[in-house]
């Protein structure tokens, strides 16, 4: 019976081991080197507070994660944000301007001048790029022009990848947007292309894109992966792996010894596995060039009646061109109801990023005095926090840079030439929660494919 290693237990590992287990692959082994699974997924239940330390959901705009929750009976534990999410904010000239949703509603916001939105009109004759790759910020210039590149988009990275749109690749970060060029010629072409297709064939007419989490927080996905699997395959939790070389077999070195396996998963960041990868240098540096950015958290819970605003949407995120040391900020419990008590108010605020790599240097009470100063001038804080939680993640999120999907598909192909080395985690084709579980689904079906190929009669 073929064997198969899975290293790293995170969302992209746990899911891996389920899809196998779900394909008929019975030998299985998931080494973890910390002493809990999850990776930066964790959910801290505290006072009645629900804190996530990293993601706090995933958007119903791909299946992959509302399917798995559903396949390992967590349907009935599904959250769904509440209607006032789809209320976000920017923050301009310190006070929060709403981004409009709807085109009435674009043209009479005061988020964008008048020159840019007349801007709009220009974009279907705007010749598609030729160019094998290009920044999200010039794609966006290009295409809408400066303001929205500079204002929308620039806080939009800082959103998603915490990180820098001048320095991230379109293809890679947003390929949606990137591939609507590609096949329409451009953004507004294309969504209306989209649109009458997914009403040819019966599915919505719009994107969709509500975020969903659980009762719990996503904790409770790694929890109830856990049980599923637990019983089914050998989990090795506090076992580190330091370095693997394939013979014959895969031979996987940890600090307890070295096992023989068929196949093995690297469920790591790509920096962990060029470690791994030590004996072959071309590999090892391809993993390398994969930068990623740190992040802090800072979580707050107060009393509602000491913050002087209605915090009646999702939250806010703030330009670069503003000039404050924050990436910006969630208000959880305006999303999710449930994440606080009754009568408190839960927020969480991003610092640091791949836009200001220093500031995750600063110590814990001035990363809470950095969000408090930025928090009060624009939301009337009336007293300190009666619960505060800072979360630090030193290489927090992968940073796609120009040339991201060939360095993917070149890691990939070396990986394969070795025969059953695979690849999954949020280092290579999509940073969320949802992306990582759709990755997972894919890599199991390559390794059952190998394997199958390896052990035909």
């Amino acid at each position: 019976m073929p064997r198969v290693a899975v290293v790293g237990g995170g969302v992209s590992g746990l899911s891996v081991v389920w899809y196998l287990l779900s394909s008929g692959v019975r030998d299985v082994v998931l080494f973890e080197r910390k002493t809990r699974l999850g990776g930066k997924a964790f959910t801290l239940e505290e006072d009645g507070y629900i804190v996530e330390a990293g993601p706090n959901g995933f958007l119903d705009n791909k299946p992959f994660a509302m399917d798995l929750c559903k396949s390992i009976g967590l349907g009935e534990s599904l959250y769904p944000s509440s209607d006032s999410a789809r209320k976000r904010f920017l923050l301009i000239n310190n006070s929060l301007v709403e981004i409009p949703i709807s085109p009435v509603s674009f043209f009479k916001s005061p988020l964008v001048s008048w020159k840019a939105k007349f801007r709009l009109f220009l974009e279907p004759f705007v010749p598609k790029t030729s160019a094998e790759d290009e920044t999200v910020f010039d794609f966006v210039k290009r295409r809408l022009g400066c303001e929205f590149a500079s204002l929308l988009v620039d806080s939009m990275v800082a959103g998603v990848f915490a990180g820098n749109s001048r320095r991230l690749s379109m293809k890679a970060a947003f390929p949606v947007l990137w591939d609507l060029e590609q096949k329409y010629g451009g953004l507004i072409k294309g969504m209306f292309s989209l649109m009458r297709e997914r009403k040819s064939k019966g599915g919505p007419a719009g994107p969709g894109g509500k975020l969903w989490s659980l009762e719990k927080g996503v904790g409770q996905l790694i929890n109830a992966l856990y049980r599923k699997i637990k019983d089914a395959v050998d989990i090795r939790i506090s076992q580190r792996v330091i370095h693997i070389r394939k013979e014959k077999v895969w031979e996987v070195y940890t600090d307890k010894g070295v096992e023989s396996f068929n196949a093995v998963v690297l469920s790591l960041p790509a920096y962990e596995a060029a470690y791994l990868l030590g004996e072959y240098p071309r590999l090892r540096g391809l993993l390398s060039r994969i930068d990623y950015a740190p992040i802090t958290v800072v979580a707050l819970g107060f009393d509602k009646k000491d913050i002087d605003h209605s915090l009646d949407g999702f939250g806010f995120l703030v330009p670069a061109s503003e000039g404050k040391q924050i990436l910006g900020c969630l208000w959880d419990s305006s999303i999710f109801p449930n994440r606080a008590p009754k009568g408190k108010v839960l927020l969480r605020a991003m610092l640091a990023g791949d836009r200001q790599p220093e500031v995750f240097e600063y110590p814990d009470d001035l990363s809470v005095k950095t969000v408090l100063d930025v928090l009060d001038g624009i939301m009337g804080i009336r007293s300190f926090p009666n619960k505060v939680w800072v979360f630090r993640h030193s290489k927090g999120i992968p940073q796609y840079r120009l040339g991201h999907v060939e360095l993917v598909n070149a890691i990939e192909t070396e990986g394969k030439s070795l025969g059953g080395l695979f690849f999954c985690s949020n280092a290579y084709r999509g940073v969320g929660l949802n992306d990582c579980v759709g990755s997972a689904a894919r890599v199991s079906r390559e390794v059952v494919h190998y394997l199958e190929g390896e052990w035909s009669p």
